[in-house]
């Protein structure tokens, strides 16, 4: 029997990437998994390769009603939903000074509201049941920043906080809630950047998010809600003792 033998899952940003890695993990586990995302060609060719545990659903996360759908297709389909990772996102290159409102506004609407809509969608479904698990993908840019890219840094801090919010909120109807926080992962997202600062001295591949996210959704987590799990090769403890030792004795 596999991990997420019964579990049903919707994978936001399911098409590709860390998404695409997290529903192949999910359905080898046992779970069935709808894949939701704008990307209608890519989601429905692996919804085809992975055979009768998964379906595509086309999924707007930026859109309540988009998100009622996905659920209520997900529960004729499959079944009680058991499991919503939150990881659609995207990224815009500006800085504070030369950031455009509307540019800013839609990475907050992808990365931070569309965050919001998929637990308040979940949470309605999940909260009759008494039980569920939800995965929220932030970054390693919500435990440190990066310059250059501020409405990122923006979104994935509110994440991190949105998710010890809604935990506690949570906790009574049973419904756990963790966020995961990638470093540098080989993904189309990622495709310019280096390995420079990364202990490790390789980038990640969007494999290891997925094995994390099984156990997140597994029952192995049970006592497990409002924490955060970095997969970044050790960039996040690098960036700490950088910052440790900038700071003047005394």
């Amino acid at each position: 029997m596999g991990r997420l033998e019964g579990k049903v899952a919707i994978v936001s940003g399911g098409a590709r990437g860390i998404g695409e890695a997290t529903a192949r993990a999910f359905v080898a586990e046992g779970a069935h998994v709808v894949l939701g995302d704008i990307l209608t060609d890519e989601g429905a060719g692996l919804a085809e390769e992975l055979g009768p545990a998964a379906l595509f659903q086309p999924l707007d996360v930026t859109d309540p009603n988009s998100w009622v759908v996905a659920v209520e297709v997900a529960q004729d389909t499959f079944g009680p939903l058991t499991t919503l990772v939150n990881n659609a996102g995207t990224v815009a290159l500006h800085s504070v000074a030369d950031v455009v409102l509307e540019d800013y506004q839609r990475v907050i609407a992808v990365n931070q509201i569309g965050v919001l809509l998929g637990m308040q969608a979940a949470y309605r479904v999940m909260a009759a049941r008494g039980s569920g698990s939800i995965v929220n993908v932030s970054s390693t840019a919500a435990m440190s920043a990066y310059p250059g890219i501020i409405s990122y840094v923006a979104s994935k801090w509110a994440v991190r906080g949105m998710t010890k919010a809604a935990a506690l909120e949570m906790a009574p109807s049973g419904i756990r809630v963790n966020s995961v926080h990638p470093g540098q992962i080989q993904t189309a997202m990622n495709s310019g950047t280096s390995t420079t600062g990364i202990p490790l001295g390789w980038r990640g591949l969007p494999e290891h998010v997925a094995g994390l996210m099984v156990y997140l959704a597994s029952d192995e987590s049970a006592f497990t809600t409002g924490t955060e799990h970095v997969v970044d090769g050790g960039e996040a403890a690098m960036m700490a003792t950088v910052a440790g030792q900038a700071r003047p004795a005394g």
